[in-house]
């Protein structure tokens, strides 16, 4: 909704609106509200191929279950499935907020956003005490607490008639009723996600660090928007990609792998080509150039030996070039060719833009994906490029401002001059 908004007011409408598509165009498309496509259309034709950025807007979190609210001890608890590759350790005892939305039994839904203003509530995965956890202590890092002890503790009043069952739940979902409309049968079609309450935070005392929920991959995808909305005119069409999904797989509707973003990049070709040529556009799309901008790790000393020095990017040394991405022996990787490879290396030293390269971690030690392959096998030209990070998937994730700065910089360049 945000993104959508931004693009409303400088000036894109919805693609579905036009019959048509003329040089300096600027159109998007809602991908079930979780995705987006964004385009600037180009002087040139469509099939010369589209300059694309393409990033995740989803991070990992905690879902609710399908039947999530339950009352026990006196106390209202949700219960919780993680999303995306967490240390679920992290997650106890940190203030959390409630995002999301319901529909309600007569069709009309409502927006929840509980926590993150100072005069909200919050809400908490709760942890053993120090003063009990002998046992747990001397369990592994991924037993400390389990899936199923991650239930979020949300209320703890009941409802003063004690000839009631459940009094507890019951408080809650008056709540529930009186201030959002809803019943508890709501909650199971209910989208809600718990996230950390905390804001985005300068870190360290000269403030060159910050400090925030979600920077994977955030702290892409905004500059990538920002690059895409600013063209007024270019001489190829210049695309953004914001996908859902990435930390699952990319599957669904809404992940990178759906074909409704190809059909966007196809409505693209129709609506400014004048009608739709298959060829064509299988064409335009292996004429297409792409940064995936995802975030890499950064270079942490304090845990050195899971990395590579040679080959690890470095905080405040610029934007992070990926040639492949995958674990161990490359498995799910995408792997720029060279002479791309080169071409955006070349653009980069032309407009004096600082960037690095390296990979995620030592060869044996795990790995990673991004969107790329995806877009590799729509024959899409793409190079993995974003911001190094430290604390990634952690309630709170740090990244420099100078390397920030050098993505905005990198994603300008490439849509612009590519």
């Amino acid at each position: 909704y945000t993104s959508i908004k931004l693009l409303n007011n400088l000036g894109f409408s919805d693609i579905r609106s036009k019959e048509q598509l003329l040089p300096g165009d600027k159109v998007y498309r809602s991908i079930h509200n979780k995705g987006l496509m964004a385009a600037v259309i180009g002087e040139d034709k469509a099939k010369a191929g589209f300059n694309i950025l393409g990033a995740h807007v989803d991070s990992p979190r905690f879902d609710l279950k399908p039947n999530p609210i339950y009352e026990e001890a006196e106390m209202v608890f949700l219960k919780t499935h993680y999303y995306g590759g967490v240390k679920k350790y992290q997650w106890t005892a940190v203030p959390l907020a409630l995002h999301g939305f319901a529909v309600r039994a007569d069709g009309t839904s409502v927006k929840i956003a509980i926590g993150d203003d100072e005069n909200d509530p919050v809400f908490m995965l709760t942890d053993l005490l120090i003063h009990l956890s002998k046992d747990q202590m001397t369990k592994t890092a991924a037993e400390v607490v389990t899936g199923e002890e991650l239930n979020l503790l949300i209320g703890g009043r009941p409802v003063p008639h004690k000839d009631v069952s459940e009094r507890f739940k019951v408080g809650f979902l008056m709540i529930l009723k009186e201030k959002y409309g809803l019943s508890e049968r709501d909650i199971v079609s209910a989208e809600i996600q718990v996230v950390p309450s905390d804001k985005a935070r300068d870190l360290g005392f000269d403030r060159s660090f910050i400090a925030a929920y979600g920077h994977d991959d955030r702290v892409c995808a905004y500059p990538a928007l920002r690059a895409v909305a600013a063209q007024e005119k270019s001489k190829r069409t210049v695309m953004l990609m914001l996908t859902d999904k990435e930390e699952v797989g990319s599957q669904g509707n809404t992940g990178a792998q759906s074909q409704e973003y190809e059909t966007f990049m196809a409505e693209v070709y129709a609506k400014t080509e004048g009608g739709y040529d298959e060829l064509g556009f299988l064409m335009a799309l292996e004429n297409s150039a792409m940064l995936s901008t995802d975030v890499v790790n950064g270079y942490d000393p304090n845990f050195a030996s899971t990395m590579d020095i040679r080959n690890n990017s470095m905080m405040g040394h610029g934007v992070c070039l990926q040639k492949y991405t995958g674990s161990r022996g490359k498995s799910g990787a995408s792997d720029a060719n060279a002479e791309f490879l080169a071409k955006v290396v070349h653009l980069l030293d032309e407009y004096k833009i600082p960037w690095q390269t390296g990979e995620l971690g030592k060869v044996d030690q795990g790995g990673g994906g991004t969107i790329s392959q995806y877009a590799a096998n729509r024959g899409i030209e793409v190079l993995d490029c974003g911001v190094p990070v430290l604390n990634m998937h952690a309630p709170q994730e740090i990244v420099h401002k100078l390397d920030l700065y050098a993505t905005h910089q990198a994603y300008r360049c490439f849509i612009e001059n590519m």
